[in-house]
């Protein structure tokens, strides 16, 4: 069975996980989900994507670990965008909301992370537990301590311990907690919200968020007024620039057209 199910309506994307029992992922998964990932970003039509997981107990657990002792190398093909498609996929510069609808520990939690917003359902819980089975959260190890307390992060990925979505919540790794029944419309929500938006100003944030996260401040601001940025020479010359501040001007509401 296909282990992934998408869902489009409009200009959003529906991604889901599923591959009983725990949504697990092994290689032949990943590779799926990073041309998923491929085609929703290369696709002018689309604007936003939601990434969840089938069921109510689990988000996903990470690398599959029956897989790994069947064969799949954890240094093995994980496909376009490295391990799930995403966390290193290049110039991925439109929304993804992950709604976690369940546990979410290893490398699902590092899926997670590697979206923009994540909603969790009250139920939800998670862990980076690589420490126990002998290996690291290479991932996490790189995204958590810029991403909460250096302390706290450290905390987790040496202990391995798990937390619940309100702890999350409190230390700014999930944007909202929902019961189950409301995570997906609120993910909806959401992203009909981001879908109205400018999308040339969402691909422009992406770039500069991610080419400032090692850069100084002066160098990335340099590059933005010199339109050394992709995203911003393109927005620069926009319909859609123009566009802003004309509707600014008449008093309406923007029709932008991702050009």
């Amino acid at each position: 069975m296909d282990p992934i199910r998408t869902r489009t309506k409009g200009m959003i994307l529906e991604i889901t996980l599923d591959r009983p029992k725990a949504n697990a992922i092994d290689l032949a998964t990943s590779r799926v989900m990073g041309e998923v990932f491929r085609s929703f970003r290369d696709d002018p039509d689309l604007r936003v994507a939601i990434l969840t997981g089938a069921g109510e107990k689990f988000f996903c657990p990470g690398w599959d670990l029956k897989a790994a002792a069947e064969g799949d190398a954890v240094d093995g093909d994980y496909g376009v965008g490295g391990f799930g498609g995403l966390q290193e996929l290049r110039a991925m510069n439109k929304p993804v909301i992950a709604a976690v609808n369940g546990i979410a520990c290893g490398g699902g939690l590092e899926l997670a992370l590697s979206a923009d917003m994540i909603l969790a359902a009250d139920h939800a819980s998670f862990a980076l537990p690589e420490i126990r089975s002998g290996t690291i959260a290479d991932a996490a190890s790189i995204k958590l301590p810029k991403r909460i307390p250096y302390h706290i992060a450290m905390e987790l990925l040496l202990t391995g311990r798990w937390f619940d979505p309100q702890e999350a919540k409190g230390w700014g790794l999930v944007n909202e907690i929902l019961p189950a029944a409301d995570l997906l419309p609120r993910a909806w929500e959401l992203a009909e919200l981001l879908a109205s938006g400018p999308p040339l100003v969402y691909a422009a944030i992406k770039e500069v968020v991610r080419e400032a996260e090692d850069a100084k401040f002066q160098d990335i601001m340099n590059r933005i007024t010199k339109r050394q940025l992709e995203t911003i020479d393109v927005l620069y010359s926009s319909e859609d620039q123009l566009e802003g501040a004309t509707a600014f001007a008449e008093k309406r509401d923007p029709v932008w057209k991702g050009r």
